[in-house]
């Protein structure tokens, strides 16, 4: 919307706007002047042999209506920007009226979420009404990706189990939510070898966690582990919670637990991302959210 905004643009906006309002008004005295005179005018339309639809001017109430929409049109113009980039009287603009909004809605709402602040989560736990105000915040801003029952769909992790891709402890959870998280796989069929070494890396890999797959491909993909996975997933597989790489060896998968699934993760590699809120609600409300959210893993 940048380009609609520059000079040649307010110009534009200009003459088209004072351009329509001069132009509505002579149609309407053009309009009100017909049949003025004693001879009646008609538009040539005749019903049943002798109904005669006649040229008549407006009436006077209906016509002064018309007016008064025009001169209340050039009044908004003087009073709030509608020629281009001009801020014209009140100076409003929509960025001025939300940050009011804004600033009246933390003047008025802020301390019910600042009392809470200093409580360390564990003790926010045990306030239910503390509890019922993060369960509005998560269905009001987790809900599309999370789900409304916070079970997670594919790519975006349940929150009411105890696996925890970056930690499930009262900080960590803030955390999350305060400063976001970036997970990073990064695809690795070129290194593999093409399609048979994803085949192997995906028979290990499914090998570990417990299902039954083709022994000498889970053989080989063992020796491939060792090069290409160990350093984010470790050596037993049980995964990193400082770098966000899941636990191998258990049935939560984060994309899909099937072979094709697997495959496409290690082919493909993955990228989530969870986008950093402590710009937007504020530490009191992310204390209040990661409350709920650690409640949810608890129950």
């Amino acid at each position: 919307m940048g380009d609609f905004s520059g000079p040649t643009w307010t110009i534009v906006i200009i003459i088209a706007t004072l351009g329509g309002i001069a132009g509505l008004w002579l149609l309407i005295v053009w309009q009100s002047r017909i049949g003025e005179s004693d001879q009646k005018e008609t538009t040539g339309h005749v019903w049943d042999e002798d109904l005669t639809e006649l040229n008549n001017p407006l009436p006077l109430w209906w016509r002064n209506l018309f007016y008064i929409t025009l001169v209340f049109g050039v009044i908004y113009l003087i009073l709030y920007p509608g020629l281009g980039s001009f801020g014209m009287l009140l100076k409003w603009t929509q960025v001025k009226q939300y940050e009011q909004q804004i600033a009246e809605a933390k003047a008025r709402y802020g301390p019910i979420f600042e009392k809470y602040l200093n409580q360390p989560i564990e003790q926010v736990v045990q306030d239910p009404e503390a509890l019922k105000i993060g369960e509005r915040l998560y269905a009001s801003y987790c809900t599309v990706c999370h789900g409304s029952d916070a079970g997670g769909v594919i790519g975006f992790p349940n929150l009411r189990d105890d696996r925890w891709l970056y930690g499930g402890t009262p900080d960590a959870i803030e955390t999350s939510i305060l400063k976001g998280r970036n997970g990073v796989m990064p695809g690795l069929k070129a290194v593999l070898g093409g399609d048979q070494g994803v085949e192997e890396l995906t028979a290990y890999v499914l090998s570990i966690s417990g299902r039954n797959v083709d022994a000498a491909k889970a053989t080989a993909g063992k020796t491939k582990y060792g090069v290409f996975c160990i350093g984010c997933h470790g050596p037993e597989a049980t995964g990193n919670q400082q770098l966000g790489a899941p636990n191998l060896t258990d049935d939560t998968w984060l994309y899909g637990g099937s072979p094709e699934a697997v495959a496409a993760t290690i082919a493909n590699g993955r990228n989530g991302v969870m986008p950093a809120h402590e710009e937007f609600l504020g530490k009191a409300k992310v204390h209040l959210l990661a409350a709920y959210i650690y409640s949810l893993s608890k129950q």
